[in-house]
């Protein structure tokens, strides 16, 4: 895991299609991400007041899309907060590993698009904020020093 701040997420506007019966916005494979994409899934029906996430990633990057209404992502990489609300199928946020991130505050009706680098690997997720911290702190230790290890 790579040392990251909240200030390396990413916001990336998606190519619009416009036509007056509809819009389209579309990924073509490998060109818009930072990374090949592996995995796509969406969380919808979430009850109001739910949040979502509170998790971090060792290796696996993401990219989430409000398809349907709106909710914020809360980041955090152990120093540094960061809120980024979504709300329009044509933006979505780059979460590269090692950043600690929340969905929160969904509208109704909310659809979350997900699309990752990995497939699922359960040893991938970092789930225990204090392990996420103790984490980061060597992380860094790490990349001060020079050290490889």
């Amino acid at each position: 895991m790579e040392a990251t701040a909240v200030y390396d997420c990413d916001i990336i506007r998606l190519k619009q299609i416009k036509n007056r019966s509809g819009n389209i916005t579309s990924l073509t494979c490998n060109q818009e991400l930072p990374f090949d994409i592996k995995r796509v899934f969406y969380l919808y029906d979430i009850p109001a007041g739910e949040s979502r996430g509170a998790h971090a990633h060792k290796e696996c990057h993401q990219f989430l899309v409000a398809a349907s209404g709106s909710f914020e992502v809360l980041l955090n990489d152990g120093r540094t907060e960061r809120i980024i609300q979504l709300n329009r199928p044509f933006y979505g946020l780059h979460i590269p590993p090692g950043i600690w991130a929340s969905e929160i505050n969904f509208s109704s009706g909310s659809i979350c698009l997900v699309l990752t680098s990995h497939s699922y690997d359960p040893n991938d997720y970092i789930r225990d904020y204090d392990e996420f911290l103790a984490m980061n702190l060597m992380v860094g230790i790490s990349s001060l020093s020079g050290s490889t290890n």
